[in-house]
Protein backbone atom coordinates (compact mmCIF):
# COMPACT_ATOMS: atom_id res chain seq x y z
CA UNK A 1 0.00 0.00 0.00
CA UNK A 2 2.23 3.21 -1.51
CA UNK A 3 -0.31 5.63 -1.53
CA UNK A 4 -0.72 6.98 2.26
CA UNK A 5 -4.14 8.25 1.84
CA UNK A 6 -5.23 4.17 1.12
CA UNK A 7 -3.97 3.38 4.19
CA UNK A 8 -6.01 6.23 6.29
CA UNK A 9 -8.86 5.33 3.92
CA UNK A 10 -8.79 1.62 4.71
CA UNK A 11 -8.39 2.75 8.67
CA UNK A 12 -11.63 4.83 8.04
CA UNK A 13 -13.38 2.15 6.42
CA UNK A 14 -12.27 -0.73 8.86
CA UNK A 15 -14.38 1.47 11.43
CA UNK A 16 -17.56 1.94 9.40
CA UNK A 17 -17.34 -2.07 8.68
CA UNK A 18 -16.98 -2.82 12.56
CA UNK A 19 -15.78 -6.71 13.30
CA UNK A 20 -17.79 -9.71 12.91
CA UNK A 21 -21.54 -9.48 11.62
CA UNK A 22 -24.60 -12.10 10.39
CA UNK A 23 -27.82 -10.30 10.29
CA UNK A 24 -30.45 -12.53 8.73
CA UNK A 25 -31.42 -9.62 6.19
CA UNK A 26 -27.75 -9.11 4.93
CA UNK A 27 -27.60 -10.09 1.94
CA UNK A 28 -23.47 -10.25 2.47
CA UNK A 29 -24.44 -12.89 5.07
CA UNK A 30 -21.25 -13.81 7.39
CA UNK A 31 -18.95 -10.29 7.38
CA UNK A 32 -15.54 -9.74 9.29
CA UNK A 33 -14.36 -6.15 8.55
CA UNK A 34 -16.17 -5.82 5.38
CA UNK A 35 -15.28 -8.95 3.90
CA UNK A 36 -18.02 -11.29 3.03
CA UNK A 37 -17.10 -14.80 3.53
CA UNK A 38 -17.62 -15.49 -0.59
CA UNK A 39 -15.02 -12.72 -1.13
CA UNK A 40 -13.28 -14.46 1.45
CA UNK A 41 -13.35 -18.07 -0.07
CA UNK A 42 -12.50 -16.99 -3.55
CA UNK A 43 -9.14 -15.08 -2.13
CA UNK A 44 -8.56 -18.53 -0.48
CA UNK A 45 -9.11 -20.71 -3.75
CA UNK A 46 -6.30 -17.94 -5.63
CA UNK A 47 -4.12 -18.72 -3.28
CA UNK A 48 -4.48 -22.59 -3.14
CA UNK A 49 -5.73 -22.68 0.34
CA UNK A 50 -8.48 -24.62 1.82
CA UNK A 51 -11.43 -22.35 2.35
CA UNK A 52 -12.66 -21.42 6.26
CA UNK A 53 -14.52 -19.50 8.33
CA UNK A 54 -14.41 -15.22 7.82
CA UNK A 55 -13.76 -14.72 11.20
CA UNK A 56 -9.87 -16.23 11.20
CA UNK A 57 -9.37 -13.73 8.07
CA UNK A 58 -5.57 -12.18 8.80
CA UNK A 59 -4.86 -8.94 9.07
CA UNK A 60 -1.99 -9.57 6.27
CA UNK A 61 -4.98 -11.09 3.99
CA UNK A 62 -7.76 -8.49 4.77
CA UNK A 63 -5.64 -5.75 3.47
CA UNK A 64 -4.34 -7.50 0.05
CA UNK A 65 -8.20 -8.23 -0.10
CA UNK A 66 -8.94 -4.47 0.18
CA UNK A 67 -5.85 -3.43 -2.05
CA UNK A 68 -6.34 -5.61 -4.95
CA UNK A 69 -10.06 -5.53 -4.54
CA UNK A 70 -11.39 -2.47 -3.79
CA UNK A 71 -8.61 0.14 -4.23
CA UNK A 72 -7.13 -0.92 -6.84
CA UNK A 73 -10.64 -1.62 -8.51
CA UNK A 74 -11.69 1.65 -8.54
CA UNK A 75 -8.25 2.91 -9.42
CA UNK A 76 -7.76 4.89 -6.07
CA UNK A 77 -4.38 6.25 -6.91
CA UNK A 78 -5.48 8.16 -9.99
CA UNK A 79 -8.48 9.93 -7.92
CA UNK A 80 -7.93 13.11 -6.46
CA UNK A 81 -8.15 13.39 -2.43
CA UNK A 82 -11.46 12.95 -1.33
CA UNK A 83 -12.99 10.97 -4.12
CA UNK A 84 -10.65 8.11 -3.85
CA UNK A 85 -11.97 7.64 0.04
CA UNK A 86 -15.86 7.78 -0.82
CA UNK A 87 -15.48 5.86 -3.89
CA UNK A 88 -13.63 3.25 -1.94
CA UNK A 89 -15.84 3.14 0.83
CA UNK A 90 -18.86 2.96 -1.69
CA UNK A 91 -16.93 -0.21 -3.37
CA UNK A 92 -16.45 -1.79 -0.21
CA UNK A 93 -19.96 -1.72 0.55
CA UNK A 94 -21.63 -2.31 -2.70
CA UNK A 95 -19.05 -3.93 -4.78
CA UNK A 96 -16.52 -2.02 -7.19
CA UNK A 97 -19.00 -1.36 -9.96
CA UNK A 98 -21.67 0.05 -8.52
CA UNK A 99 -19.35 2.48 -6.70
CA UNK A 100 -17.73 3.22 -10.04
CA UNK A 101 -21.68 3.85 -11.70
CA UNK A 102 -22.45 6.89 -8.71
CA UNK A 103 -19.09 8.49 -9.66
CA UNK A 104 -19.43 8.63 -13.76
CA UNK A 105 -23.55 9.66 -12.86
CA UNK A 106 -22.33 12.09 -10.75
CA UNK A 107 -19.56 13.71 -13.39
CA UNK A 108 -22.73 14.75 -15.14
CA UNK A 109 -21.69 15.83 -18.49
CA UNK A 110 -17.94 15.41 -18.26
CA UNK A 111 -18.28 11.98 -18.37
CA UNK A 112 -18.74 11.35 -22.21
CA UNK A 113 -19.58 7.39 -22.40
CA UNK A 114 -22.01 5.40 -20.99
CA UNK A 115 -22.15 4.50 -17.21
CA UNK A 116 -21.07 1.00 -17.41
CA UNK A 117 -19.02 0.55 -13.87
CA UNK A 118 -15.11 0.31 -15.14
CA UNK A 119 -12.37 3.45 -14.64
CA UNK A 120 -11.16 3.47 -17.98
CA UNK A 121 -9.59 6.71 -19.73
CA UNK A 122 -13.21 8.46 -20.22
CA UNK A 123 -13.47 8.44 -16.22
CA UNK A 124 -10.48 9.53 -15.46
CA UNK A 125 -10.18 12.18 -18.19
CA UNK A 126 -13.83 13.40 -17.01
CA UNK A 127 -12.68 13.34 -13.12
CA UNK A 128 -9.31 15.48 -13.95
CA UNK A 129 -11.48 17.60 -16.00
CA UNK A 130 -13.74 18.64 -12.67
CA UNK A 131 -12.51 21.31 -10.69
CA UNK A 132 -15.02 21.30 -8.04
CA UNK A 133 -14.07 17.30 -5.86
CA UNK A 134 -16.43 19.09 -3.10
CA UNK A 135 -19.39 19.42 -5.09
CA UNK A 136 -18.76 15.96 -7.31
CA UNK A 137 -18.09 14.01 -3.52
CA UNK A 138 -21.87 16.02 -3.09
CA UNK A 139 -23.18 13.88 -5.92
CA UNK A 140 -21.87 10.69 -5.27
CA UNK A 141 -23.09 10.45 -2.01
CA UNK A 142 -26.06 11.78 -3.17
CA UNK A 143 -26.58 8.64 -5.69
CA UNK A 144 -25.33 6.37 -3.24
CA UNK A 145 -28.43 7.18 -0.62
CA UNK A 146 -31.01 7.12 -3.50
CA UNK A 147 -30.09 4.04 -4.44
CA UNK A 148 -30.12 2.51 -1.42
CA UNK A 149 -33.31 4.13 -0.78
CA UNK A 150 -34.50 1.56 -3.50
CA UNK A 151 -32.94 -1.15 -1.60
CA UNK A 152 -35.61 -3.81 -0.25
CA UNK A 153 -33.56 -3.49 2.86
CA UNK A 154 -34.07 0.44 3.44
CA UNK A 155 -36.23 -0.20 5.95
CA UNK A 156 -33.70 -2.07 8.34
CA UNK A 157 -30.53 -0.58 7.62
CA UNK A 158 -31.59 2.68 6.07
CA UNK A 159 -30.75 4.80 9.61
CA UNK A 160 -27.10 3.20 9.72
CA UNK A 161 -26.50 3.58 5.70
CA UNK A 162 -27.47 7.20 6.05
CA UNK A 163 -25.73 7.74 8.83
CA UNK A 164 -22.70 5.85 7.29
CA UNK A 165 -23.08 7.83 4.14
CA UNK A 166 -23.55 11.27 5.98
CA UNK A 167 -20.03 10.50 7.46
CA UNK A 168 -18.17 9.94 4.70
CA UNK A 169 -19.25 12.87 2.46
CA UNK A 170 -17.96 14.79 5.31
CA UNK A 171 -14.88 12.67 5.79
CA UNK A 172 -14.17 13.32 1.44
CA UNK A 173 -15.55 16.76 1.61
CA UNK A 174 -12.50 17.40 4.21
CA UNK A 175 -10.00 15.56 2.19
CA UNK A 176 -11.09 17.54 -1.41
CA UNK A 177 -10.60 20.90 0.07
CA UNK A 178 -7.57 20.23 2.44
CA UNK A 179 -9.00 20.36 5.83
CA UNK A 180 -8.42 17.88 8.57
CA UNK A 181 -11.18 15.16 7.97
CA UNK A 182 -12.85 13.79 10.84
CA UNK A 183 -12.29 10.62 12.81
CA UNK A 184 -14.46 7.80 11.38
CA UNK A 185 -17.56 6.19 14.03
CA UNK A 186 -19.21 2.73 13.58
CA UNK A 187 -22.86 3.03 12.43
CA UNK A 188 -24.84 0.11 13.42
CA UNK A 189 -26.32 -1.25 10.66
CA UNK A 190 -24.18 1.00 8.25
CA UNK A 191 -21.59 -2.22 7.67
CA UNK A 192 -24.23 -4.37 5.64
CA UNK A 193 -23.68 -4.75 2.30
CA UNK A 194 -26.01 -2.76 -0.44
CA UNK A 195 -26.31 -4.97 -3.26
CA UNK A 196 -28.21 -4.12 -6.20
CA UNK A 197 -29.37 -7.56 -6.37
CA UNK A 198 -31.99 -6.29 -3.28
CA UNK A 199 -33.20 -3.76 -5.44
CA UNK A 200 -37.16 -3.60 -5.61
CA UNK A 201 -38.81 -4.90 -7.98
CA UNK A 202 -40.59 -2.46 -10.69
CA UNK A 203 -44.56 -2.51 -10.51
CA UNK A 204 -45.40 -4.39 -13.47
CA UNK A 205 -48.17 -3.09 -15.96
CA UNK A 206 -49.42 -6.04 -16.93
CA UNK A 207 -52.94 -5.87 -15.02
CA UNK A 208 -53.20 -2.62 -16.10
CA UNK A 209 -52.76 -3.36 -19.61
CA UNK A 210 -55.21 -5.73 -19.33
CA UNK A 211 -57.80 -3.34 -17.74
CA UNK A 212 -57.43 -0.93 -19.91
CA UNK A 213 -57.59 -3.25 -22.94
CA UNK A 214 -61.18 -4.78 -21.01
CA UNK A 215 -62.46 -1.37 -20.35
CA UNK A 216 -61.93 -0.05 -23.89
CA UNK A 217 -63.64 -3.80 -25.24
CA UNK A 218 -66.49 -3.05 -23.19
CA UNK A 219 -67.46 -0.16 -24.35
CA UNK A 220 -67.30 -1.28 -27.43
CA UNK A 221 -69.94 -3.99 -26.18
CA UNK A 222 -71.44 -1.60 -25.00
CA UNK A 223 -72.23 0.44 -28.62
CA UNK A 224 -73.34 -2.68 -29.85
CA UNK A 225 -75.80 -3.11 -27.77
CA UNK A 226 -76.69 0.38 -27.74
CA UNK A 227 -77.50 -0.36 -31.32
CA UNK A 228 -79.75 -3.45 -30.50
CA UNK A 229 -81.62 -1.03 -28.00
CA UNK A 230 -82.17 1.14 -30.77
CA UNK A 231 -83.62 -2.11 -33.00
CA UNK A 232 -85.88 -3.32 -29.91
CA UNK A 233 -87.21 0.14 -29.66
CA UNK A 234 -91.12 -0.94 -30.43
CA UNK A 235 -90.43 -3.56 -27.58
CA UNK A 236 -90.58 -0.92 -25.10
CA UNK A 237 -89.70 -3.60 -21.65
CA UNK A 238 -86.58 -5.14 -23.41
CA UNK A 239 -85.67 -1.68 -24.98
CA UNK A 240 -85.49 -0.42 -21.49
CA UNK A 241 -83.63 -3.71 -20.54
CA UNK A 242 -80.76 -3.45 -23.06
CA UNK A 243 -80.56 0.36 -21.91
CA UNK A 244 -79.84 -0.33 -18.38
CA UNK A 245 -77.60 -3.13 -19.25
CA UNK A 246 -75.61 -0.28 -21.57
CA UNK A 247 -75.17 2.15 -19.27
CA UNK A 248 -73.55 0.19 -16.16
CA UNK A 249 -71.47 -1.47 -19.18
CA UNK A 250 -70.34 2.14 -20.13
CA UNK A 251 -69.73 3.04 -16.47
CA UNK A 252 -67.72 -0.25 -15.52
CA UNK A 253 -65.64 -0.19 -19.00
CA UNK A 254 -65.07 3.24 -18.53
CA UNK A 255 -64.13 3.16 -15.10
CA UNK A 256 -61.57 0.16 -15.83
CA UNK A 257 -59.88 1.80 -18.96
CA UNK A 258 -59.34 5.21 -17.19
CA UNK A 259 -57.81 3.79 -13.78
CA UNK A 260 -55.58 1.01 -15.99
CA UNK A 261 -53.87 4.05 -18.07
CA UNK A 262 -53.34 5.74 -15.12
CA UNK A 263 -51.97 2.94 -12.75
CA UNK A 264 -49.73 2.17 -16.09
CA UNK A 265 -48.81 5.60 -16.37
CA UNK A 266 -47.76 5.60 -12.67
CA UNK A 267 -45.83 1.44 -12.51
CA UNK A 268 -43.82 2.82 -15.90
CA UNK A 269 -42.84 6.42 -13.72
CA UNK A 270 -42.19 4.02 -10.90
CA UNK A 271 -39.98 1.66 -12.80
CA UNK A 272 -38.12 4.46 -14.44
CA UNK A 273 -37.81 6.32 -11.28
CA UNK A 274 -35.88 2.53 -10.08
CA UNK A 275 -34.05 1.95 -12.82
CA UNK A 276 -32.53 5.92 -12.78
CA UNK A 277 -31.32 5.62 -9.04
CA UNK A 278 -30.30 2.06 -9.64
CA UNK A 279 -27.96 3.65 -12.51
CA UNK A 280 -28.07 0.80 -15.08
CA UNK A 281 -26.58 -1.89 -12.93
Amino acid sequence: MAASREQESVARVLVHEGGFSNHPADPGGATMKGVTQRVYDAYSRSKGLATRSVKSITSLELFEIYDRQYWDAVKGDQLPAGVDYVVFDGAVNSGPKQSILWLQRALGSLYRGRPDGVIGLATIAAVQACNNHDALIDRICDQRLNFMRHLSTWSVFGKGWSARVAEVRSIGQAWATGEMPQPASFCDGGQSKAFVEDARAAPSTAPADAAAGAGVGGLGISGTLQGLQERLSPLSYASEWVGRVVVILAIVSAALAIGGIAYSWYARRKAKRLADALGGA
